[in-house]
């Protein structure tokens, strides 16, 4: 079938967190406030640290008790290898901006773990290390080590079909190039999208670009919901996830065997231009089979898993499987640490299985992330392992969950069976079974542990202070800290040194202390995240909370295509409410592009709204285009400076309009984390 593609947005640099993001630039430059025009972050730790002999012995043992003489992983990730380059440095398309990506800000990963680094995490750091085009098996091939996932390019009849085109324009753009340098310039065709993640769509727009495509006739596929889960995730919450996501990955640490090593899914998320692209065609059921210029898919609809709207396809001419996100050769989130909705590990598992059942004959997996596995035995065992790991924390959850324990207490018991736990695939790199067992407990029995000193307990600060203070004060306290960093106990260290910072901030020997702290936690962990989170924890404590690494300006494509309905439910967590009590505001906006008209209301501190007929009674009506609205709301455009210009076309009293922008906040996304 050939449906034409609809309209292609572009936006400004940004990384693949965007959609966490993207709600630090709706409505908050309404009110006026100033937008940085650069973000300065620190690239050394003044204090360097070394790991200490319980780090050191810790390290040691985990990587005694595992297979690293299995060399596999690596055969598999440098199989199929056509070409690649020595140093891929990819430059900002924003003056003056920072490298997109630099694969040698990593060439300090190689040889034996250095005893700062997990050696698990370090083995894992050298496999998304290896860089190049690939072919995987007839007609399918993928460029890697380019951005923190994976292009993959499966043979037309009469062109290419491209298969998540990575995170930004300009990843995208040199993986092509590469391609095209080793495997012709053939049009690309068609476009997959495999689920509603920023890293496997934000590059499309080098692809509608590209020189030897006519971007009018390329069909855009993905699954059913794609668009407004790839354009309203996490929007409301956007400002407290994007903040989370700088610790998560690690954004003002320096790229040593000190600071990130890697992701455990990727070396990093790559920072530059992302675009999105509208669906032709939607898949929104299993099996639907699809002929894609002469090639067979057979797609599985998988939503609910890794990804609210997400799907994997099957290639049955050459028996090869494209897992999307589902599997991984890490153990994956079934929460991110970034905050964001629970993922449900019994129809991840479920998935996998059906995945199982239908593709049982495939020769080769491959995935949005990391590198194929090769062979049918090896495939099958593989994927049973991945689906076996998801559904073994989900079932042990519950069954110590309904045997009376907590979500800390099932954490702390909760260990992987022996023949799942060795498999690197199933490591903890990205995910945690710690905190995979938390998320099970959590989307069953949200956040009350059913104890009930837990259900209303004293604030942080508060308990701190009283902590403290029953502990003997901060010298005892500190007395305490120091003997547990001596004796390597530093969970309980990391405790009493939280307490200690929240009841007195500015208490610098407790802050350099728990920075120390932290910084052992860091080099213990086998998880990129929970690295990234420790160290970037112990650098705030030194130097103060970081910037968010981009401007509000970053969200415009994606805003571009974020509904009415949710820039208003925006506003709505953007309105101060003590501010507005007592307030009664009623507005018409009348979007001329959308041919649509929203009542917004401020009534009982709340703001409503709906899609409908004017109010009559409405204090003003404005009328604008959503395009404004986005310049507006993401500064390229001040509401001072354009209330009383024909951009805007206000019927009614402009200081009322002003007045209501006023009850909005301005967060900034720079609140303190580790500090009260």
């Amino acid at each position: 079938m050939t449906i034409p593609s609809l309209p292609l947005r572009r936006s400004a640099r940004t990384f693949p967190l965007v959609l966490a993001l993207a709600a630090a630039a709706v409505c908050a430059p309404l009110t006026g406030c100033d937008t940085p025009t650069s973000v300065e972050t620190a690239t050394t730790e003044t204090s360097s640290g070394a790991a200490t002999k319980f780090t050191q012995n810790a390290n040691s043992a985990l990587g005694a008790s595992l297979p690293t003489a299995d060399t596999q992983d690596f055969e598999d990730a440098r199989r199929g290898l056509i070409a690649s380059e020595d140093n891929i440095d990819i430059p900002s398309s924003t003056k003056g901006g920072p490298a997109v990506w630099r694969t040698q800000d990593y060439a300090f990963v190689q040889g034996d773990a250095p005893s700062t680094v997990n050696p698990s995490l370090w083995r894992q750091a050298k496999l998304n290390g290896i860089h190049g085009l690939f072919r995987v098996t007839e007609g399918v091939y993928q460029v890697r080590g380019y951005d923190i996932s994976n292009i993959s390019m499966i043979r037309g009849r009469s062109g290419w079909i491209v298969v998540d085109p990575l995170t930004a324009k300009e990843t995208a753009a040199a993986a092509l190039a590469l391609f095209r340098r080793n495997l012709g310039n053939d049009p690309i065709v068609a476009v997959i999208f495999t689920h509603s993640h920023a890293d496997h769509f934000g590059g499309v727009g080098a692809v509608f670009e590209d020189p030897h495509t006519d971007s009018s006739k390329v069909q855009v596929f993905a699954p059913e919901g794609f668009l407004e889960e790839a354009t309203s995730e996490n929007v409301l919450a956007g400002i407290a996830m994007g903040r989370r996501a700088g610790l998560m990955y690690g954004s003002a640490l320096p790229r040593s065997a000190q600071g990130h090593v890697d992701t455990g899914l990727g070396k990093a998320p790559a920072m530059g231009t992302i675009a999105i692209a509208e669906p032709t065609v939607s898949i929104d059921s299993t099996p639907q089979d699809i002929d894609i210029d002469g090639v067979t898919f057979r797609f599985q609809y998988t939503p609910a898993s890794e990804a609210p709207a997400e799907m994997t396809f099957y290639l049955p001419a050459v028996k090869a499987f494209c897992g999307a996100e589902i599997i991984s050769h890490t153990l994956h989130n079934l929460y991110t640490l970034r905050g964001a909705k629970v993922r449900d590990a019994l129809k991840w598992s479920g998935y996998i299985d059906q995945a199982m059942q239908m593709f049982g004959d495939a020769d080769v997996v491959f995935a949005s992330h990391h590198w194929p596995t090769f062979g049918n035995e090896r495939a099958m065992a593989y994927m049973a392992q991945q689906r076996d790991s998801y559904r073994y924390i989900h079932d042990q959850t519950l069954r110590l969950a309904n045997a009376g324990l907590g979500p800390q207490e099932i954490a702390e018991e909760l260990v992987m069976p022996s023949a799942l736990r060795p498999v690197f695939a199933n490591r903890d790199y990205y995910g945690t079974v710690r905190h995979n067992a938390k998320a099970v407990y959590q989307a069953y029995f949200g956040w009350y542990d059913g104890n009930p000193a837990n259900l209303n307990p004293l604030p942080p600060r508060e308990s701190a202070t009283r902590y403290v203070e029953a502990m003997g004060g901060a010298t005892a306290v500190l007395a305490r800290a120091n003997q547990a960093y001596a004796s390597g106990e530093y969970r309980w260290g990391a405790t009493l040194l939280n307490h200690l910072v929240f009841a007195e901030p500015s208490n610098e020997e407790a802050r350099h202390l728990l920075a120390d702290t932290y910084r052992q936690l860091g080099y213990q962990a086998e998880s990129g995240p929970w690295r990234d989170i420790y160290l970037s924890g112990a650098f705030e404590l030194r130097h103060g909370p970081q910037p968010l690494p981009l401007k509000p300006a970053a969200a415009v494509g994606l805003l571009l295509h974020l509904s009415a309905d949710r820039f208003f439910d925006a506003m709505a967590v953007r309105l101060n409410g003590p501010s507005a009590d007592g307030k009664l505001i009623t507005l018409n906006f009348v979007f001329t592009d959308l041919n649509q008209t929203h009542v917004v209301k401020v009534e009982n501190a709340v703001l409503h709204h709906r899609l409908g007929e004017a109010d009559p009674g409405a204090t003003a009506t404005i009328r604008l285009t959503r395009e404004f609205l986005v310049r507006l709301s993401t500064g390229q455009a001040g509401l001072r400076e354009t209330i009383f210009s024909k951009e805007l076309e206000i019927d009614g009293n402009k200081l009322d309009v002003l007045s209501f922008f006023a009850l909005l906040d301005r967060p900034d996304g720079q609140f303190p984390i580790v500090t009260p």
